[in-house]
C-alpha cells in the first residue's frame, strides 16, 4: 500500500469523499463534524491517501489544532477495502506524522453509530483513550472523543 499527500478536491478523492459525507450526515445529521474538500484543504490540514494496485482505497488527514495538538480528521476505507488493514495503515501513518512534528497529543472525534464501532475498535487497539470533547467540540449522544498521548512515561 502506498500513502501519499495529496489534494483532497482531487476529482480521483471526489467519490470517495462524498460516500464518507453522504454516509455520516444521515446518521448523525448535525452532530457530523467530517470535513468536506475544501475544509480539508486547510493549511491547518494534512490529507493523504492510500492506494493498493493504482486503487484509492482511502484517505485521512491531520489537522494542527495548536504547535502541540493534533486532530484526526476524516479516516475512511472504501467500502471495498474494509477490513483489509487500510484504516490501520493510514492511522499509523497519521501518528507517526503528528509525533514527527513534535504532537504532545492526537485527539479525535467519532459518533456513536453501530457504523463506527469498526473504527472505534482500531482507535482503541491503537492506544486511544476515551476522554472528553477537545477543541470546540460540545458533548451530545451522538459523539464521542479519543486520545492518544504520543509521549507516554514508562
Amino acid at each position: 500500500m502506498e500513502i501519499r499527500q495529496d489534494d483532497p478536491a482531487a476529482p480521483y478523492v471526489a467519490d470517495l469523499l462524498a460516500h464518507h459525507l453522504a454516509e455520516l450526515r444521515g446518521q448523525m445529521a448535525d452532530f457530523a463534524f467530517a470535513l468536506d474538500a475544501g475544509g480539508l484543504s486547510a493549511p491547518n490540514v494534512t490529507f493523504w491517501t492510500a492506494w493498493r494496485d493504482g486503487t484509492l482505497v482511502g484517505f485521512a488527514a491531520l489537522k494542527q489544532l495548536d504547535p502541540r495538538h493534533g486532530e484526526v480528521k476524516s479516516m475512511r476505507a472504501a467500502p471495498a477495502a474494509r477490513g483489509t488493514g487500510v484504516g490501520r495503515a493510514l492511522l499509523d501513518h497519521v501518528v507517526a506524522v503528528a509525533r514527527a512534528r513534535g504532537y504532545d497529543r492526537l485527539s479525535l472525534e467519532t459518533g456513536t453509530a453501530d457504523l463506527h464501532a469498526p473504527a472505534v475498535a482500531l482507535y482503541r487497539r491503537a492506544g486511544f483513550i476515551d476522554t472528553g470533547p477537545f477543541a470546540d467540540y460540545r458533548p451530545s449522544p451522538h459523539n464521542r472523543f479519543f486520545a492518544l498521548d504520543l509521549h507516554p512515561t514508562s
